[in-house]
């Protein structure tokens, strides 16, 4: 009962369309951050996965050291 009226504070529909235009603007901005941000990391995840590659067949080509 009271969870409904709690929701209904938060629940805002105009009646003037046009005050939806600067929420549409700002959800695009921060949609495209988001979709830049994720490939950004994808990229990175990448050239960390050659890097760790590259190590890994160094380590395994090179043989072990002799301590003395």
């Amino acid at each position: 009962m009271h969870f409904s009226y709690i929701l209904n504070l938060f629940l805002y529909f105009p009646e003037d369309k046009m005050e939806y235009i600067p929420a549409v603007i700002s959800f695009t901005i921060f949609a495209i951050a988001a979709v830049l941000t994720f490939r950004l990391i994808i990229r990175a995840s990448k050239k960390e996965e050659l890097k760790t590659r590259r190590q890994e067949e160094e380590a395994s080509i090179r043989p072990p050291k002799e301590d003395s």
